[in-house]
């Protein structure tokens, strides 16, 4: 069993890691690790809970603690949300040792504290897109002594249009420094992004692009649009699911969806776009906690979540892209356990399960409901078989297979 020790880290490091809990490093940690500390740039795909954070901020600690000790930021981290930033930072703080510090420049968040952070002279910052340029073009940032540059959920970030921000930052920093892609797809136009921004960068991919964990269960669903509210408190409350993350696709479900819970009298929160930093950090905290058991969420959090002890993942609306399925799904199983991914949907977006099934490279198992899916069924084997595709097996809530 190799270590953290066997990796070339600092002693004061892999005391930290072993005060977490973590022993043994994961295969992204493996191999992203060395390269890392051999101030070589890196591309580094791998599916989510595989401990992408602490591979590639590990070794960037480890550098700043043997290097030159000047004051000034060394390190910029771009994240593609609030959620992921402000836990990253958290992370960061835990294994940072005296004399190496850290700090989150985001929206909706306190701008005076930030600001004092960076006239304090952070090493790294962590920071989303907007927020950053926002203090870069106020002259608040010295950027002349940054070292590395890491891009955390790549993918997701050119997805949500921060392409152009990311080649404003890019022409403000050094072109001398080391580059980092860290994300859990990759697609070849990513992946030619990438290359024009590294130099003679190595390739990791330690699980084939877009595969959903080996340790999720996955089903779904097929009901009527009138029936998927229905169908989702008779999972909920029939099967007594625990610790369960639903994702829809708008603010306007996610807050509809939430407000028919607390009706139900399930503890639950919600989590989108429209809501404050202080409300989505508030959510996030009853969540881990266990105060509440249903967090509600649109795809803004699909990489800001980071909680091992999510056991279920709904898809109350398929995404609109298959890549975030694979997102959404990937906050369950993770760190070792086993977890559960539901997606209820409707015949009309049988197209959509396809296009997930042919990302994945797997099936996902239709579960007909006896009271929600009877005529749902004989819709979609109409539509198989008239398409003269074949025919999709389909088994009944009890365990019956039905073709």
């Amino acid at each position: 069993m190799s270590t953290f020790k066997d990796l070339g880290l600092l002693p004061v490091l892999t005391d930290k890691c072993a005060a977490m809990g973590y022993t043994e490093p994961t295969p992204i940690q493996k191999q992203a690790i060395p390269f890392i500390l051999e101030g070589r740039d890196l591309i580094a795909c791998a599916e989510t809970g595989t401990g992408k954070t602490a591979a590639f901020l590990l070794p960037i600690v480890h550098k700043l603690i043997e290097g030159p000790k000047r004051p000034g930021t060394k390190v910029l981290i771009l994240s593609p949300t609030r959620e992921l930033a402000n836990q990253t930072e958290e992370f960061c703080r835990k294994i940072a040792p005296k004399g190496v510090t850290c700090t989150a420049i985001i929206g909706g968040s306190g701008y005076k504290r930030q600001m004092d952070s960076l006239k304090n002279g952070a090493n790294i910052i962590i920071a989303t897109p907007g927020r950053f340029i926002d203090f870069m073009d106020q002259g608040l940032i010295d950027l002349r002594g940054l070292t590395t540059l890491v891009l955390d959920e790549a993918d997701r970030m050119l997805d949500m249009g921060f392409l152009p921000s990311i080649r404003r930052i890019e022409k403000k920093i050094p072109s001398t420094r080391q580059t980092l892609f860290f994300s859990a797809t990759m697609s070849a136009e990513i992946e030619g992004i990438a290359y024009k921004m590294l130099y003679d960068p190595e390739l990791i991919e330690v699980s084939p692009r877009g595969k959903a964990s080996r340790l999720i269960t996955q089903t779904a669903y097929p009901v009527s649009p009138n029936s998927k509210m229905v169908l989702l408190l008779e999972l909920l409350e029939k099967d007594s699911l625990e610790r369960v993350l639903v994702f829809t696709r708008t603010k306007r479900g996610a807050d509809r969806l939430a407000h028919v819970l607390e009706k139900r009298s399930h503890s639950s929160n919600r989590i989108h776009g429209d809501r404050s930093q202080s409300q989505r950090d508030a959510a996030l905290r009853a969540f881990k906690s266990g105060k509440t058991n249903v967090l509600v969420a649109t795809d803004v959090a699909a990489r800001g979540i980071d909680i091992d002890s999510v056991q279920h993942v709904i898809n109350y609306d398929i995404p609109e892209a298959p890549e975030d399925y694979v997102h959404r799904i990937g906050r369950t199983g993770r760190a070792g356990n086993h977890g559960r991914a539901i997606t209820i949907f409707t015949t009309a977006e049988e197209h959509s399960m396809r296009a997930i099934e042919r990302l994945t490279g797997e099936k996902v198992e239709r579960v007909v409901h006896p009271e929600f899916g009877g005529h749902i069924f004989a819709e979609t084997s109409s539509v198989r078989s008239t398409a003269g595709g074949p025919k999709r097996s389909y088994r009944s809530f009890g365990g019956r297979r039905r073709r």
